[in-house]
């Protein structure tokens, strides 16, 4: 079996992922910076007939990362897929004027710094499974990835330097098999929305998982 580790997991985007990877076979690594909350949605998880552990990290913290990363794939198997979806916090979002270099420190650390630890800690397992047509990192960001907005700086910022991270990893790991996407989400994910819903964003991230044909999609510019 191999795993789903999707760094980030919350009980909207992340769970409804879990559970669209998990009924396909993967098993599910939930990583957040809580361990209450990871082992909480864990054990949901698993009451419904999947395969699911929570481990704790700091996204700021690389060294964080890379070991809650190595403890899912020697509890739960090979990460198959990696989805760097965490959200960022409010403190991030100051208008441009107001926005000091120490502000700018929380942003890069969050959104350059944690996928570059993560896409370290999993490529070189992934390269092992990339002849059975497997490995995929998927990065899930706001609408500011790609317009920035005024009073949103600092995750306009980072997110603007994660974007050209994944996109640069999208053509070199591309020429390995390696499958790099990216889902931009403007405006906030709604239950019940047709387009922004929980559950058809992870039928999105899943069709860029299997289908493997696309780096970027974009759902709604607001």
């Amino acid at each position: 079996m191999t795993t789903i580790a999707i760094i980030g997991a919350g009980r909207g985007l992340g769970a409804a992922v879990a559970r669209r990877f998990g009924k396909e076979g993967l098993s599910i690594a939930l990583i957040s910076r809580s361990q209450e909350r990871a082992d909480g949605l864990a054990a949901d998880l698993s009451s419904e007939g999947l395969t699911a552990k929570g481990f704790a990290a700091d996204v700021r913290d690389p060294d964080s990362i890379a070991a809650a990363l190595e403890a899912a794939t020697e509890t739960l198997g090979p990460i198959e897929v990696l989805q760097y979806s965490p959200l960022p916090q409010k403190d991030f979002m100051r208008p441009v004027l107001e926005t000091t270099p120490k502000d700018l420190v929380g942003p890069v650390e969050f959104s350059i710094y944690g996928p570059v630890a993560a896409v370290h800690a999993v490529v070189p397992g992934m390269r092992f499974l990339r002849d059975q047509g497997k490995g995929t990192i998927l990065f899930v960001n706001g609408g500011s990835a790609v317009k920035p907005g005024r009073n949103v700086t600092g995750t306009s910022i980072a997110f603007a330097g994660q974007a050209a991270y994944a996109q640069l990893l999208n053509e070199v790991l591309g020429e390995e098999g390696i499958q790099v996407s990216q889902l931009i989400i403007g405006g906030r994910i709604e239950e019940g929305d047709p387009k922004k819903d929980p559950g058809v964003l992870a039928d999105l991230l899943w069709d860029l998982h299997v289908k493997r044909d696309r780096f970027r999609v974009q759902v709604s510019t607001d």
